[in-house]
């Protein structure tokens, strides 16, 4: 069973279907030239559509640092409403969002209110009947950033999964995407799966984590393609033809807009030797490595060291050559394919340059030999374009908000 939860007043398609047409187009027009956000809203934020389900039930929260109503924590905002919130389920980076990537967060009691906190990350990212128990329903609610190997999607996926095994009701509140206004790179091949891509989508979806619930549950893409009783309850006014601005960090290695931005491609280079400034003030707004020294395209250098961001980060210590995007215009309609054409073309050694890891950012085995043998972006480019319309014919049966398509 799914379900989304959208009454009158409520965001842009409500106001269609209500036939004010005249003032849905003169908006979006107004959006499209400006980028604008007009009155966006997470789902959070609209409180009254969706506390009414939660009385009286024993209530599971699947939630971070972002779970934000303003400038409360979802939690507290359910604690006042009477919900009776028995566990919390926190996913990479801890319920505080403090945690480094990848970091081992164990189980714990949130230090304000006392509930426990069981982590889903590391070898639980799917809870178990046990940890389950005593639940009557569940809330997820975290802030996406937009791209196949961010591993939210993939924390929501496993909760989906847990529910419908256990058949838990679950009430995702969506929120925007600030990098929904695109869609581009390969489509993944289920080959390839892992924890940072477990969906054939693109490595940018244009999809808010509340549309891709709806596509995971109806294409029926849980383990044993079963289906949870879903409800979405969608955003107020939100819109793909606009750019969001995130309140607050989505994690401690996305510090702020520039990163999130420049996140589709620079994480591609987690699947090299090369450093993306973990470890340093600015992660994934630089790129580097010690064996570009040389080269005078890479005169900006930069030390990664440990921080609250990552603890022992990749080349800690050694001075890496490279780029510097952090004032770099990141107006992005499309993955930068030829920033890491560029680089593989001047490193050295060639082996060893692309990492296991690739190919599962990727999504596939074929851009890695792409690369290597020399093929032009267009030429990458073209060879994803028959598995991205298809993709773009079935997002359209899931999406919640007005499209640039």
């Amino acid at each position: 069973m799914m379900k989304t939860l959208k009454t009158f007043p409520y965001g842009f398609k409500s106001r269609l279907k209500a036939g004010v047409k005249v003032r849905f187009v003169l908006i979006l027009i107004f959006m499209v030239s400006n980028y604008a956000a007009f009155a966006q809203k997470p789902a959070a934020e609209n409180v009254s559509r969706y506390i009414s389900h939660l009385k009286n039930k024993r209530t599971g929260l699947t939630a971070n640092h972002t779970t934000l109503v303003g400038n409360e924590h979802l939690l507290d905002v359910l604690l006042k409403n009477n919900i009776n919130v028995v566990k919390i389920y926190a996913p990479e980076h801890g319920f505080r969002g403090t945690a480094g990537a990848g970091e081992i967060v164990d189980d714990s009691k949130d230090k304000k209110t006392g509930i426990p906190v069981i982590s889903l990350y590391g070898n639980n990212k799917k809870p178990t009947k046990e940890q389950l128990s005593g639940i009557d329903c569940m809330v997820f609610d975290m802030q996406d950033a937009g791209a196949r190997f961010y591993t939210y999607l993939s924390t929501m996926h496993y909760i989906m999964e847990a529910c419908a095994e256990n058949d838990i009701p679950l009430f995702v509140l969506d929120r925007p995407n600030p990098n929904g206004f695109y869609i581009d790179g390969p489509v993944l091949d289920p080959s390839c799966r892992s924890f940072v891509g477990m969906h054939t989508i693109p490595v940018v979806h244009g999809m808010t984590l509340g549309e891709l619930a709806l596509m995971i549950n109806a294409e029926k893409w849980l383990a044993g393609e079963r289906q949870c009783n879903l409800t979405v309850v969608p955003c107020v006014d939100y819109t793909h033809l606009s750019k969001y601005k995130l309140p607050v960090p989505p994690s401690p290695n996305l510090p702020d807009m520039q990163a999130i931005y420049l996140y589709p491609t620079l994480c591609f280079f987690e699947g090299t030797p090369l450093s993306v400034g973990r470890g340093t003030d600015f992660p994934f707004k630089v790129i580097g490595h010690p064996n570009l020294k040389n080269n005078k395209k890479y005169e900006f250098s930069f030390i990664p060291k440990s921080n609250d961001g990552k603890l022992k980060p990749l080349l800690e210590g050694q001075v890496c050559y490279g780029k510097d995007f952090r004032n770099a215009d990141v107006n992005v309609s499309e993955i930068n394919i030829d920033q890491i054409i560029e680089i593989y073309k001047d490193y050295e050694p060639k082996e060893g340059f692309f990492k296991k890891i690739f190919s599962l950012l990727a999504g596939n085995k074929i851009l890695q030999q792409q690369i290597a043998e020399g093929k032009s972006s267009k030429e990458i480019r073209e060879s994803w374009q028959k598995d991205l319309e298809k993709f773009k014919e079935k997002r359209k049966k899931y999406l919640l908000y007005p499209d640039f398509y």
